[in-house]
Parts: structure tokens; sequence; C-alpha cells
């Protein structure tokens, strides 16, 4: 299982694959897997059949997870896709900062 370096909420760049360039925000990170849900990327057409639930059937796009990998965290001040590091504060709280400007990513 890899690192997990983004959280749900996260702007993120993707680096790899046929999305490649593009930027969206994490819906999801499926730590177990090691992939992670983008919003708007890497769409597939799923076809559903009617059920109980789902009344009626149809062709339903929704996204598909991608491997962690495949994408990085975007820096609000660098305004690009950047590697992070961990920052041990005084009371013992980890901080991710950006490895290109020392930027803190959260917030708090």
């Amino acid at each position: 299982m890899p690192s997990v370096h983004v959280r749900r909420g996260d702007t993120v760049a993707i680096i790899a694959g046929r999305e490649r360039g593009k930027r969206g925000k994490v819906l999801r990170v499926l730590h177990a897997e090691g992939r992670v849900l983008v919003e708007k990327i890497n769409m597939i057409k799923k076809h559903q059949r009617p059920t109980q639930k789902l009344r009626q059937g149809g062709i339903i796009e929704r996204e598909n997870p991608l491997a962690l990998s495949n994408v990085l965290l975007v820096c609000s001040r660098c305004d690009g896709p950047v590697r992070t590091g961990v920052q041990v504060l005084g009371n013992g709280r980890k901080l991710r900062v950006c490895k290109k400007c020392g930027e803190p990513i959260d917030k708090g």
C-alpha cells in the first residue's frame, strides 16, 4: 500500500495517463487499494439494469478510481503540482508542506 499524500477535498493534478494535465477535487480516498476518486476525471459509462432501488436502468456516467501514484497535490502558492513533506509542530501535530516553496498545505 503506497503512502497516502492526499485527503478528501484536496485539489490534485493528474500527472500520468490519458487525463494527464487535468485538475480536480478529491472525492474519496481508497486507502486499502491505493486509489483515489477525483471529481470529473477518469469518467466511465456503466450500463445499469433496473433494480428495486434504481427503477430506471440505463447508461450512468461516473468517476473511476485513479492510482495514487498518478496524482500530485496542487500548491495554492506555486499554482502547480508539487511533492509534499511533513513538518512536525511544537505541539506534536503534523502539517503537510509544499517541497518547492515551504507553504503549509493544511490550514490550522
